[in-house]
């Protein structure tokens, strides 16, 4: 017992020596005549994690007018931030920080995370900590926007800018604060994350790959870690952060990186808990911006440029797809399940091209200056002149997506029986690949239009193949390899475009996935709206407006780079190996 209690001492003296080199400074600490705000403890059973229950607390200022809405904070790992005597102490920092006019009057939502509880006292409880914090979907943010914010949304004025919403944590926590974010800006926009676990726990180690690949989001970022972190089977905390800030540097976020001299806990975070809120909060409310450019080789904004922005062109339908541009820029795309085929002028004037289209899919103008289509209702291959007169290419196929060669041959895609079809000059139609793909989808040509690209939706995978002088494939490859969602090996691969450098633009469920030659994703252009894009395309006169396809609506977006067209074959620069 006296080797215990001598034990016992000897951590607090280690500990409190390891304090004092982060004292907690003022802001952390009780003042007089400071208003002191309210907590209260709730409990939360979910169903986006089923039979898990939690509990939280909510702080609300003393300075809360309930005729305003709110700005609102959410911590993760609850329970370590609400205590008063532990070295977050949120409770006392806001009331300080509001108090100084250094942070709105904001509202906390602390957090734990979810224990799924046993059946019976001999049996072990199943806790979701990792599985919640350290997962790189929307599973955590949409619980966090669907379930825990409406609640407490029912009892308070919770603000709905995403510009009044942070969210923060420590460790894996704050990898979850980040993930909440990442996935859904539109819902947060400030992030603190403190020791946070941006290593192979869950696959966080990707982060920084994404983050100087995909298109800039509007999000303001402070990170934390300590010299002395951890160094696992997972990964190394220390170096994991600072990759972390040097692609957020990269890419040019807002974001700033304190580095400290400890390890895996709450001493440094703890003491510079203030200075973090104020960084996050400074210039409130004026909104977190987008960044405008990035580092000397950053990809994406290289084709978007600072000022591109995806633009609403036609709504109202139920699911479109199938994009195609004429030789002076106007695009053709289906509305599958209102059986038609639209036509959107150079003017942005959207009409209808052709009623009853027998459920066309895929589009392509050929050579002839005919507008070819997937028509998949009746089992043929067709073509429409101008004026919507129709002419059979080929009948008695399952068709989804197609490319039309200079020369006038069609190759389609059967994704349901996995096979790549051609339909040559003479109009004699074979098989020239099968089995290859799980659910060949999207096909294109490159420049040269001497490589045929097939995307495969449920696997991550478009295939190269090379055409021979009598058009059949050969030497074909799995060749790029595509991002896939977190919950998910499938990366919902669909229509593919190509610009004048032979780089594909490939339309998938996080984006539009950007490939250079060698078969790399070397950007990311973001979603106009939630769910998957269907297709891509380059038109307009210059062919330097990029069109997509999306759930009901067409969007588009100028673009630096050029797209090639079916009726010309240009060979492209040698890319960077």
């Amino acid at each position: 017992m006296i080797g215990m209690i001598r034990l016992a001492a000897f951590a607090l003296a280690a500990f409190t020596a390891l304090a004092e080199e982060y004292p907690l400074g003022p802001d952390s600490m009780r003042q007089q005549g400071v208003p002191q705000g309210k907590v209260t403890q709730h409990k939360w059973t979910s169903k986006i994690f089923p039979g898990t229950v939690r509990d939280y607390w909510v702080y609300v200022p003393a300075q809360h007018d309930a005729a305003k809405p709110a700005p609102v904070m959410i911590f993760q790992y609850g329970a370590g931030f609400v205590n008063e005597t532990g070295r977050f102490r949120v409770p006392i920092v806001f009331d300080n920080l509001i108090a100084k006019g250094a942070m709105p009057a904001t509202i906390a939502i602390l957090i734990n995370p979810g224990v799924l509880p046993a059946l019976s006292p001999e049996h072990q409880d199943r806790y979701n900590r990792s599985y919640e914090y350290d997962a790189l979907g929307d599973r955590y943010a949409r619980f966090l926007i669907e379930e825990i914010l409406p609640e407490v949304g029912k009892s308070y004025n919770l603000s709905k800018d995403p510009n009044d919403r942070a969210i923060a944590g420590s460790s894996s926590g704050g990898i979850a604060a980040f993930t909440a974010a990442w996935n859904r800006p539109d819902a947060f926009r400030r992030v603190i994350s403190y020791i946070g676990s941006y290593t192979d726990l869950r696959g966080g180690v990707v982060y920084p790959g994404q983050i100087r690949k995909m298109e800039p989001k509007p999000l303001r970022i402070y990170l934390q870690d300590g010299r002395k972190d951890q160094n696992i089977y997972s990964g190394n905390w220390f170096i994991a952060n600072e990759d972390m800030a040097s692609a957020l540097a990269y890419a040019g976020y807002d974001h700033t990186f304190t580095i400290g001299n400890e390890g895996h806990n709450a001493i440094h975070g703890g003491a510079i808990l203030p200075y973090a809120l104020r960084w996050l909060w400074r210039d409130w409310p004026k909104p977190v911006a987008k960044p405008k450019g990035g580092g000397e080789r950053h990809y994406v904004m290289e084709i978007l440029g600072p000022e591109s922005e995806w633009e609403l062109v036609s709504q109202g339908h139920r699911f479109t797809e199938g994009p195609a541009a004429d030789q002076t820029g106007n695009v053709y795309f289906t509305d599958i399940p209102n059986n038609r085929i639209h036509k959107i002028g150079l003017d942005g004037k959207v009409t209808v091209f052709k009623e009853d289209s027998g459920a066309t899919n895929g589009l392509e103008v050929g050579p002839d200056g005919r507008l070819y289509g997937c028509q998949n209702g009746r089992k043929r291959i067709v073509a429409w002149t101008a004026d919507g007169r129709e002419t059979v290419i080929a009948s008695d196929v399952e068709s989804n997506d197609l490319a039309v060669t200079a020369k006038g041959a069609i190759y389609f895609t059967d994704p349901m029986n996995q096979k790549v079809w051609l339909i040559d000059e003479k109009g004699s139609k074979r098989v020239v690949a099968e089995k290859q793909q799980d659910f060949p989808n999207g096909v294109t040509l490159s420049p040269d239009q001497s490589l045929l690209m097939v995307s495969d939706s449920r696997g991550r995978w478009v295939w190269s193949y090379q055409i021979q002088a009598d058009g059949s494939l050969a030497n074909g490859q799995a060749f790029y390899r595509l991002d896939t969602p977190d919950e998910s090996t499938i990366s919902g691969a669909d229509g593919i475009a190509v610009d004048t450098e032979g780089q594909l633009y490939v339309s998938s469920r996080i984006g539009i996935q950007v490939c250079d030659q060698p078969g790399r994703v070397i950007g990311i252009i973001g979603k106009p709206q939630a769910g998957s894009v269907s297709n891509v395309l380059f038109a307009g006169p210059d062919r330097q407006t990029l069109y997509v396809t999306a759930g009901d609506k067409v969007f588009r977006r100028r673009v630096a780079k050029k797209g090639t067209v079916a009726w010309e074959a240009v060979k492209p620069p040698r890319p960077r190996l």
